[in-house]
């Protein structure tokens, strides 16, 4: 069934592959944006909107379906946005990657009668889908490990300006997932090395490299301690940004889970963290409008709205996805000494 969906941030780079995504899809996609100019470059018909006045969101929505927020800072859009939404009871979905605007979505649309689905991305959403799909039906951990293992990062616009919004939000802190509760520190990043499976293999990684999952995973899942890795040559490359160059990254998104003495493990592997978004975003939109959802209002993460196993399948011809077999006895990941637990760790670590 063909939908009209509302795009905001539509000239971006992930915006532009949504739109493209929407449309390979079927669905009409209406986009939204403060420059006209620019958008009449890539559709006939788009509306003007923006952020700080309300009118013009509530006169660019009508007649949509749904709308997807692609343009950051979310810190900025993601609240005026969502209002709109509501006004016009469609449900909303964002692929923010800034802790603090999740959190405030969380924490300030409890209430909403249509359905909001933050996160809807590369960073938040699916290590949400792997975690949720690699517990089958358990809510509990000991621990959570999402390492990111990028070939290389070459930020977007969009991505540099929300970094800076959060990094001025906490003050220049950093955050940590720990005893089942985020923490503002100022403790120095610590190197360790990751074993990666192949094709990408053992690669060092920062740790507690803080991602959305943090605010994601805890919506419906009990976990200590949840942290996020990055490897170290995508985290140089993010800290130099440069031009986005036209060869996108590769990726491999290893999810590791203690429970006790028992590990489960799974991985996912694909290529451009901001072309995967589209699929990601689009498929959910999707299950959202066609009634496939396990919660019909309110904010929920992607492991609270979709049956994560089938909804990975879904993103067949995007990613691959192996399951690896449960394993007892030692963890066998570096994990930092914030989130060992009582677990006999003895990695190589540097800082």
């Amino acid at each position: 069934m063909s939908h009209t969906i509302a795009v905001y941030g539509a000239t971006g780079h992930t915006g532009r592959h949504v739109t493209t995504e929407l449309r390979r899809r079927g669905h009409h996609p209406l986009l939204l944006g403060r420059d006209l100019t620019t958008l009449h470059t890539l559709d006939d018909h788009p509306r003007h909107a923006t952020v700080d006045d309300p009118d013009s969101l509530d006169r660019a929505l009508h007649g949509a379906d749904a709308v997807i927020n692609t343009a950051g800072p979310f810190a900025t859009t993601a609240g005026p946005l969502i209002d709109a939404a509501r006004r016009a009871g469609i449900p909303y979905l964002d692929v923010a990657a800034e802790i603090e605007a999740n959190l405030d979505t969380f924490t300030h649309h409890t209430d909403a009668t249509t359905l909001i689905i933050p996160a809807m991305a590369f960073y938040g959403g699916l290590g949400d889908l792997l975690a949720t799909t690699a517990l089958d039906g358990d809510t509990h951990a000991d621990t959570i490990h999402i390492a990111y293992g990028l070939t290389s990062w070459h930020p977007t616009p969009g991505t540099l300006a929300s970094g800076t919004v959060s990094t001025q939000r906490r003050g220049g802190r950093r955050l940590r997932y720990t005893n089942g509760a985020l923490h503002h520190h100022d403790d120095a990043p610590t190197t360790v090395t990751w074993p990666f499976p192949p094709p990408l293999g053992p690669r060092e990684v920062l740790a507690e490299f803080t991602m959305a999952d943090v605010v994601t995973l805890p919506t419906h899942l009990r976990a200590h301690h949840i942290t996020t890795y990055m490897t170290t040559t995508a985290a140089t490359d993010l800290a130099n940004a440069g031009p986005r160059r036209d060869t996108p990254e590769t990726f491999t998104v290893d999810v590791l889970i203690r429970t006790g003495t028992t590990q489960r493990r799974i991985t996912a592997t694909g290529q451009d963290i901001y072309a995967i978004s589209a699929p990601l975003v689009v498929e959910a939109t999707d299950r959202v409008l066609t009634g496939r959802t396990r919660v019909t209002h309110g904010v929920a993460s992607a492991g609270t709205a979709f049956d994560a196993p089938d909804f990975l399948r879904s993103l067949h011809t995007h990613l691959t996805i192996h399951h690896h077999k449960p394993i007892s006895g030692t963890p066998t990941a570096p994990f930092p000494a914030s989130d060992r637990g009582t677990a006999p760790l003895t990695p190589s670590t540097r800082n």
